[in-house]
């Protein structure tokens, strides 16, 4: 009988054995994989070349952006003689002037256009923000009523409209012509923007809206202390574009405002730039000889230049916000 030893044997031998080292094994070289020494096209540093054609592409983008703003605020700053000799819109400077935002902001119904749209931008925005987070929030709710037939509606309203004579006659019933309101109450609701404050919604995590109702919260303070504050970034968005839209609509006021005192300053501005009409007290039409008074194209872009201001002001503090809250109300859910 034969008695097989233990020694050299590893952990499958005998559980007390213990290896015995292998000299001649141990001496082997170890083959390790070969480390990738290819990098994707991505994944490098860029070439001197790439960086410069880069700085090239960028600077000619920047430029194709800022040189038209360039030439409307240049040309609301120059004179009459200025324009005359530069054939239209001015390159080179000049002889720089206020003169035809003096002309305008003094006749009166550009600085009342002005806050009309800002009036109805401000008013517009809270109200549409409003609505449509309280509609994606009850629409974000599995256990709300009938809120799949409703999301139904929402959506079908994105591809078919009532048509422009139908809503008038509806503006018309309610008796909101020539009604500020007539500006807002149209246009209040955007499906779209609902969808993606509801797609935002949806993405919270349920766990902290129950544990908030556990703790006695409805649905009111839930969205008001939860679901709003956990939601800045995307209703950001949604403000910015709801603000946008009223700030730059003449449409609506063509059709429903008759009285020009309550145009806002986009129609002012189309009846300038596009029809030529200089409306009464406006100042527009007022040239001085003696002065070298300005008049025609540095006024147009004067007011061009009024109408860009407050949305390059309120834009930078939205921006940090604007594509964060794109993407995640694009995808959540």
């Amino acid at each position: 009988m034969s008695i097989q030893s233990d020694v050299g044997q590893g952990p499958l031998g005998h559980p007390d054995a213990v290896p015995v080292p292998d000299p001649v094994r141990d001496a082997r070289p170890v083959r390790r994989k070969p480390r990738k020494t290819h990098r994707n096209a991505w994944e490098g540093k860029p070439s001197p070349l790439g960086q410069g054609l880069k700085a090239v592409v960028l600077a000619g983008v920047v430029l194709t952006v800022l040189f038209p703003l360039y030439t409307v605020v240049l040309t609301s700053l120059s004179t009459t003689a200025d324009v005359n000799r530069s054939g239209g819109m001015v390159i080179v400077p000049g002889t720089l002037t206020f003169s035809a935002y003096e002309q305008i902001l003094n006749g009166g119904i550009v600085t009342r256009a002005a806050m009309v749209s800002i009036g109805i931008t401000a008013v517009g925005t809270l109200l549409s923000t409003s609505v449509s987070m309280l509609a994606a929030y009850g629409l974000s709710r599995p256990s709300s009523i009938l809120h799949r037939p409703i999301l139904f509606v929402f959506l079908i309203t994105m591809f078919f409209g009532a048509g422009m004579i139908p809503t008038y006659l509806l503006v018309s019933n309610l008796g909101l012509i020539n009604s500020y309101w007539a500006l807002i109450l149209p246009g209040a609701v955007s499906a779209f923007n609902v969808l993606i404050l509801r797609s935002f919604f949806m993405g919270i995590d349920p766990a902290i809206t129950e544990a908030a109702r556990i703790d006695g919260a409805g649905d009111w303070r839930i969205l008001r202390s939860i679901v709003a504050p956990m939601s800045r970034a995307v209703i950001a968005v949604v403000a910015l574009f709801y603000g946008v839209g009223y700030f730059n609509a003449f449409f609506n006021a063509m059709l429903y405002i008759n009285d020009n005192a309550k145009w806002p300053l986009q129609l002012v501005l189309r009846s300038y730039v596009l029809q030529g009409v200089t409306l009464p007290g406006s100042g527009a039409g007022q040239v001085d000889v003696a002065t070298g008074a300005v008049t025609g194209l540095p006024v147009k872009m004067a007011i061009m230049v009024l109408a860009v201001i407050p949305i390059l002001l309120v834009y930078p503090f939205v921006q940090r916000h604007f594509t964060k809250g794109v993407i995640f109300g694009a995808v959540k859910g």
